[in-house]
């Protein structure tokens, strides 16, 4: 599929200043200009990253209530509830809250709701069951604040609420205990973006200043606080770039047990990243959830005996198997279905439906749908008596908009701008795919349904080299809005490429008088670009090819095609 490239600028000025005060690379000051970094002082807190540097929680609203609540409790010996979601943001808020309360309170047990008997978030079913054996206080991580009614009944019950959340709030706010939340209108935290681990995070903090617990208390969580932000997709920036850089030297030096037991059953045996965190742990954890029940993840994360973690994980890493099968074989029957619809290729829309797919996969689904058709898509499949599914959307497309014009048609739905859940009878399923697609053909931009590859810099061959990767490096953690670095050259040459394994291509490329090795994943069918021997413009990232002890530099090609201009 071809792709829109978009190469990004910096002020020129800044650059130049910035490049004084640090004594770089210019194209690696223009990076950081692009970024917010333009000053002595934001560079040193970006390439510096300090424990220091995070924000005094009891800035954050209600932050003294939650407080004062769990210490009462405390003193009350009362029964609290840690309840948390079953994704990874969830099970991994309620391990680290569970574990720093149960240190200094014996009163402490959790919940994670079923994914397919109670839902995403607070669930009648958890209130009951906190209510049944004597709990009077829940607090909720990373869900609650969308449960106003729920959070109603269990007050009914003489059960207070905390609730710790990081979704956006509606108008009418649960009457809970206390809301952490930095998203609300009138609080007045500093960084909005923090996951529901992180809130939850923030929580710990203000606890252990007040019945002053050493801060190894909740550091010692960090690992965990860095793989829920990185599954959950938030921006690695401010306190989310600090938080996840000290939570990955914990995974490399001393990890959870839960997450080492992961890391040797993936078979990790070099440094972990971001990338490792989401691709490696995350999809792991998920699997409970979405195969099964999420408490084994939570079980996993609080067992401190390394055999006993292994036992868990390998579980989890069964159940991950089995949620790959079902992905994999539904996703064929999907691209077999678009391709027997004769009208699909006019289609700015993929809606698909069969009754007997996996409930706990379809969104996965989806996002393979788009890689291949990248339009808005809706996977569902039956669950009782309704039909219900995800979609997931493309670049720059308001989804939930979408689906709320659509509302009249459906019994439930909910997510944001990117993603998206909802629940329809099925004799309203044909009406809702027809007005999606019209809803979607009047309202997005023709050029979102092109992938677009946004790109950092122009550089040349000879720009390149061991100590310009190194300062990249140090950019690291990598993740939304400090994605790792894209680059361009134009006007490189073949010199001896050839298809590895039937669909990767193995570079070496040359421009002027450097080359360069690299490789490009799944891009055989476009091998024949080479038979020319024209230049070529690519899209590459930079890796370092580390073989017996010996360290070159090499590409990752993203994409490339044609030059239109021989400069050379």
């Amino acid at each position: 599929m071809e792709k829109r490239w978009t190469i990004l600028s910096a002020d020129e000025q800044k650059v130049n200043s910035l490049k004084e005060a640090l004594k770089i690379n210019a194209t690696i000051c223009s990076i950081l200009v692009q970024r917010g970094i333009d000053n002595y002082n934001t560079a040193k807190q970006f390439f510096r990253p300090q424990l220091s540097d995070l924000y005094s929680p009891w800035l954050m609203k209600d932050m003294d209530k939650a407080v004062d609540r769990i210490i009462n409790a405390f003193n009350k010996k009362e029964k609290i509830l840690v309840y948390g979601d079953y994704d990874v943001d969830g099970t991994t808020s309620v391990a680290t809250m569970f574990q720093f309360l149960k240190s200094s309170h014996d009163l402490v047990d959790y919940y994670i709701p079923h994914r397919y008997r109670e839902g995403y978030g607070v669930s009648k079913l958890g209130i009951d069951y906190a209510a049944d054996n004597g709990f009077s206080l829940i607090v909720t991580l990373d869900c609650g604040i969308k449960s106003a009614e729920l959070i109603d009944y269990a007050n009914s019950l003489n059960i207070d609420v905390i609730v710790c959340d990081h979704h956006m709030p509606d108008d009418c706010l649960p009457k809970a205990v206390a809301i952490l939340n930095p998203k609300q209108k009138d609080c007045n935290y500093p960084f909005k973006e923090l996951c529901g681990c992180g809130v939850g995070f923030k929580l710990m903090m203000a606890l252990a200043e007040k019945l002053s617990l050493p801060d190894e208390s909740y550091l010692q969580h960090l690992d965990l606080l860095a793989t829920a932000i990185a599954a959950d997709i938030v921006p690695i920036v401010d306190e989310n770039r600090i938080l996840t850089y000290y939570g990955l030297k914990k995974v490399n030096t001393n990890p959870n047990p839960g997450v080492k037991a992961l890391m040797r059953l993936a078979a990790v045996q070099c440094e972990m990243f971001v990338t490792n965190l989401v691709f490696v742990i995350a999809p792991r954890v998920n699997a409970a959830g979405r195969m099964d029940c999420a408490k084994k993840a939570v079980q996993l994360f609080i067992e401190k005996d390394e055999n006993a973690a292994m036992a868990i994980a390998e579980i989890l890493h069964s159940d991950n198997t089995d949620r790959r099968e079902a992905d994999a074989s539904i996703t064929v029957e999907a691209f077999e279905m678009i391709g027997n619809d004769v009208l699909a290729k006019d289609k700015k829309t993929t809606v698909v439906y069969q009754e007997h797919w996996h409930k706990g996969v379809v969104g996965i689904v989806a996002s393979r749908l788009i890689d291949t058709y990248y339009r808005p898509t809706v996977v569902l499949t039956k669950s009782g008596d309704i039909i219900a599914g995800s979609a997931r959307s493309v670049s720059g497309f308001n989804l939930y908009e979408a689906i709320h014009a659509c509302r009249e048609h459906l019994i439930g739905y909910g997510g944001h701008f990117a993603a998206a859940g909802l629940t329809m009878m099925p004799e309203n399923l044909d009406a809702f795919v027809k007005q999606f697609e019209e809803v979607v053909s009047s309202t997005i931009r023709e050029e979102l349904l092109t992938p677009e590859i946004v790109i950092d810099a122009e550089v040349s061959f000879d720009q390149l080299n061991l100590a310009f990767y190194n300062i990249l490096l140090q950019m690291e953690p990598f993740g939304p809005e400090n994605m790792r670095p894209v680059f361009i050259s134009r006007n490189v040459f073949n010199k001896g490429c050839k298809v590895v394994k039937d669909k990767h291509i193995r570079f070496v490329l040359g421009q002027n008088n450097t080359t360069l090795t690299g490789i490009g994943f799944n891009m055989a069918d476009k091998f024949q670009t080479f038979e020319t021997r024209q230049p070529i413009d690519i899209v590459y990232t930079l890796e370092i090819n580390d073989w017996q002890g010996n360290k070159n530099l090499q590409i990752k090609v993203i994409d490339f095609r044609l030059s239109q201009t021989n400069l050379n």
